[in-house]
C-alpha cells in the first residue's frame, strides 16, 4: 500500500490558471474513460483524500466518480448536507476536521492492501508533500506554457526532498494527444 499524491500540471509548474480553472490542462475530461494509466490507478485505489476545494467542485454530487471507495474531506467546516452518491460497500464521503496525519491513518484503515490517493488541489497536495506523508508522487506533464496562475512547487519546502523516479509513460491525457506521466518514489 502507498500514499500518492498527484497532479496534472503545464511544464512551467502551473496547475490552475489566474482565475483558478485547469481548462488549458483538462480540455476534455471524457477522455479519461479509456486510458489505461487512469484506468490502472483507479483500479489500485482502496480510499482517497481532499481537500474541501475539490469537495466543493462535486457540486453536492458524486454519482459516477471515479473512485467508487472511501473518500475523507479534509476541511475545517463540514458542510450540513453530505453530497449524494454514496453507493453500497463502495463510495462513502468522511469528513476529517483534525488534521493530515488524522486523514490518512483513515484513508489507510479503509483501502487495506490497496493504495490512498490524494485527490485534493495544490494546496492539499502541497501541505502533504510539505508534512512528508506520501511515498509516490505522480505528475502528468502536459506540454503548455501557461506562465501565470497557481504553481505546484511554490513555498513547499526548504528542505531538500529527494525522489526515485519509477515509470516515464507517455499517453494521450484529457484531450491532449500526448502528455508525459512520471512516477517518482519518496527516498527516505
Amino acid at each position: 500500500m502507498s500514499v500518492i499524491i498527484g497532479m496534472t500540471m503545464s511544464l512551467d509548474g502551473v496547475v490552475a490558471d489566474r482565475s483558478g480553472g485547469a481548462t488549458p490542462l483538462y480540455p476534455d475530461l471524457t477522455e479519461f474513460d479509456d486510458n489505461e494509466i487512469i484506468q490502472e490507478f483507479i483500479e489500485s485505489t482502496g480510499a482517497v483524500v481532499m481537500g474541501s476545494g475539490s469537495y466543493d467542485m462535486a457540486a453536492g454530487d458524486f454519482t459516477g466518480y471515479e473512485y467508487q471507495v472511501p473518500i475523507f474531506v479534509l476541511t475545517h467546516h463540514p458542510p450540513d448536507e453530505v453530497a449524494k452518491g454514496h453507493s453500497e460497500g463502495g463510495l462513502t464521503i468522511e469528513f476529517v476536521t483534525d488534521g493530515l496525519e488524522r486523514a490518512i491513518k483513515l484513508a489507510k484503515f479503509a483501502a487495506g492492501e490497496r493504495d490512498v490517493t490524494v485527490g485534493g488541489g495544490a494546496n492539499v497536495t502541497q501541505q502533504y508533500i510539505r508534512a512528508g506523508l506520501f511515498d509516490e508522487f505522480h505528475i502528468a506533464l502536459v506540454p503548455l506554457l501557461l506562465c501565470e496562475g497557481l504553481r505546484l512547487f511554490e513555498d513547499i519546502s526548504s528542505e531538500l526532498i529527494e525522489l526515485e523516479q519509477t515509470r516515464v509513460i507517455e499517453t494521450p491525457w484529457a484531450g491532449h494527444p500526448d502528455i508525459t506521466y512520471l512516477v517518482f518514489r519518496a527516498v527516505n
